[in-house]
């Protein structure tokens, strides 16, 4: 989406990635964000913010997809938000609050970010420190790549 806003002459900010993400969908289907990205993807490739079920449906014909789902409470989401920067991101809770509910909508070319977490193969805790996450994703990787080995 990044890249997709730059192309578009838009500043990086949230409202503008949400914006152009939502338009690709309802114009090539609510898969549409995931199609594009496959034929960039090699077999050790990591994609985040998957925000719709239908991106987890495409991703989901590669083989050795893993879906993690990466939680952490409200607070903790907020404040790593604050320590971020990022224009356009809210600046209180309720803001924060607020923009979350929009990212939960039940059309089919919107973010869906409840019903895609549900979807989620592992789901991880992240209210703790950055080492303990990725430790948390080191082990996870490992186990995909023991359980995708050929075995003799």
């Amino acid at each position: 989406m990044r890249e997709e806003a730059a192309r578009r002459g838009l500043p990086p900010e949230r409202e503008h990635l949400i914006r152009i993400g939502n338009m690709l969908r309802r114009e090539g289907g609510a898969g549409a964000l995931a199609r594009r990205l496959l034929p960039r993807l090699g077999r050790r490739d990591v994609v985040d913010s998957i925000r719709n079920p239908a991106e987890v449906a495409v991703l989901r014909t590669l083989s050795g997809f893993v879906l993690l789902g990466v939680r952490a409470s409200m607070e903790t989401r907020m404040r790593r938000s604050l320590q971020r920067g990022r224009p356009g991101d809210p600046a209180t809770l309720e803001e924060f609050s607020a923009r979350e509910q929009q990212e939960n909508s039940a059309r089919p070319e919107g973010q869906q970010l409840s019903a895609t977490f549900k979807l989620a193969d592992r789901v991880l805790d992240n209210d703790g420190e950055l080492s303990e996450l990725r430790a948390a994703v080191d082990r996870v990787l490992e186990e995909c790549s023991a359980a995708a080995a050929p075995r003799d």
